[in-house]
């Protein structure tokens, strides 16, 4: 199977203003009965979005001119809370591509490397910079580039971090566990007859 390669993201941006968006938030705890991720696809920040008669709240996302937003703008400690491998799930099926934050908390950021959402780090002055400019353009294009380790757009340039590995790992497309194991039927067949059969106890 093709590695898919993660070396630049590009579209509109979204403000998901506010520290410490846990992921309860992210994705209510009633959502985690899916059957499989798909179905995850819309339900991003739900309780944050609507009502409980389904009418909107007036969050950014779904503001008209952010729709179709690629990348969101987060804030500090992002993605905290329970290690729900659905949060991450949830933004990814619902179209972002990527999240800037001033931080994410460990597992967030793991869960969402090992899914090929790339999330970087900037400093809380550039990111005051980018949602400014995105409140106030909102149609600006975004280019995430993980080789310059740069967030920018035709006016602006802002650096990002993020730790080697999992950068690493995206560009080289070797995030997505299947695909690396697909691959290798040779080295899978070869490490299984290392393994001691399981033992089996009949039972009557």
């Amino acid at each position: 199977m093709p590695l898919n390669k993660i070396i630049t993201i590009s579209g509109k941006a979204v403000p998901v203003p506010g520290a410490d968006m846990d992921t309860d938030r992210i994705i209510p705890a009633r959502f985690l009965k899916c059957v499989t991720f798909d179905e995850l696809a819309g339900t991003m920040f739900y309780d944050e979005r609507f009502n409980a008669d389904g009418s909107s709240k007036g969050h950014p996302i779904d503001a008209p001119q952010h729709a179709g937003a690629a990348i969101i703008i987060g804030g500090e400690n992002f993605g905290c809370g329970s290690s729900r491998e659905h949060a991450p799930q949830a933004i990814k099926r619902s179209g972002i591509r990527a999240v800037v934050a001033e931080s994410f908390a460990e597992i967030f950021f793991g869960n969402s490397s090992g899914i090929g959402l790339p999330c970087v780090c900037a400093s809380q002055a550039d990111l005051a910079t980018l949602n400014k400019i995105t409140t106030e353009v909102p149609d600006t294009e975004w280019t995430l580039n993980l080789e310059k380790m740069t967030v920018s757009s035709a006016t602006c340039s802002i650096p990002v971090r993020m730790p080697a590995e999992p950068r690493e790992a995206l560009m080289l497309g070797r995030w997505d566990a299947v695909v690396e194991l697909m691959n290798a039927p040779e080295a899978v067949a070869q490490l299984a007859n290392t393994l001691p059969a399981p033992a089996y106890t009949p039972t009557i």
